[in-house]
């Protein structure tokens, strides 16, 4: 089914073809980040496998969603898509039959994997059960690697790809003493994690650039109004929309593996150092109030501003 992948929305081409023919994996896609990347990928022209543990609709989960809402929002938009459940806390679980399952259904290698899925849970160093330890590092670490062990050879056999790491601002060290009191604690789990997956992005990205494959994180700016977040606190206004972040995860994968790759980025501040619009997840109409010369300065990180983008 796949025909020749091309990513190469970095050369100005039309709306629509940024990665037209490529097959991409987005783990974590039955709702918040995973679901809204899965449906730009797919409206630039991608054969796009979402996966899971929620396949269909449960009034049991308190977030909602599933992967057959994500394939049906992708279809309905004209794009191609499948769902592929899986349970990635279980340290038992293949995670090659992903990639196995996504190249029968799409008739190629994979060229973009994008790691989403994510173990997050927001509690104190002497209060995490071993076994929430566990799920965590199999989900936001092991998950993660053994992906990308996956799709390489594939990758390596087509000389590119694109492996994409969501990551998190909890992964940041935090500044103390005296170390200020806020609602998530000092999450050593989660944040731990996604600090150890930030550092094996730039290690995998230096051992495979002689391949031509990309390997980044990106995380948001401040947070994103997901589903997840909503449940845990209240919005605030500096939070973004979906588009950036998922318009800053297609800058990562249509970019030049050979200069666009081995970064830790974040999202607000990867798109104003591109000066790259932010489009809807049709990628047709731009999202008012979040193109590039209207990020908030305060929220974007320094390193930025001081090469004076």
């Amino acid at each position: 089914m796949a025909r020749g992948c091309r990513s190469d929305r970095a050369k100005g081409d039309d709306m629509g073809t940024a990665v037209e023919g490529c097959i991409a994996i987005v783990t974590g896609a039955s709702r918040g980040i995973g679901k809204t990347i899965a449906q730009r990928l797919a409206a630039e022209g991608a054969y796009v496998a979402v996966t899971a543990r929620t396949l269909a609709a449960a009034s049991n989960h308190p977030l909602g969603g599933s992967l057959e809402e994500t394939v049906a929002l992708i279809s309905d938009a004209g794009g191609e898509a499948v769902a592929i459940q899986a349970d990635l806390s279980d340290p038992s679980y293949d995670r090659a039959e992903i990639v196995a399952r996504t190249e029968e259904a799409f008739g190629g290698s994979v060229d973009i994997l994008v790691n989403n899925a994510a173990a997050c849970f927001h509690l104190p160093f002497d209060a995490t059960p071993e076994k929430r330890l566990r799920i965590t590092l199999e989900m936001n670490v092991v998950t993660p690697w053994l992906l990308a062990l996956a799709v390489l050879p594939g990758m390596k056999a087509t000389g590119r790809g694109w492996i994409l790491n969501i990551s998190s601002g909890a992964a940041a060290t935090p500044v103390g003493p005296p170390f200020a009191g806020n609602v998530t604690g000092g999450t050593p789990s989660y944040g731990g994690s996604k600090a150890m997956l930030d550092r094996v992005t730039v290690g995998a990205a230096q051992d495979l650039y002689d391949a031509g494959i990309a390997v980044n994180a990106l995380a948001p700016e401040t947070g994103v109004a997901s589903e997840g977040a909503a449940a845990l606190i209240d919005i605030p206004d500096t939070f973004e929309p979906h588009e950036t972040m998922a318009e800053a995860a297609l800058a990562l994968v249509t970019g030049d593996p050979s200069t666009m790759t081995g970064r830790v980025a974040y999202s607000l501040s990867l798109l104003h150092e591109l000066q790259r619009p932010v489009y809807d997840l049709g990628g047709r109409a731009l999202v008012e109030g979040w193109q590039p010369g209207q990020f908030p300065t305060e929220l974007l990180r320094a390193p930025y501003l001081a090469r004076g983008y």
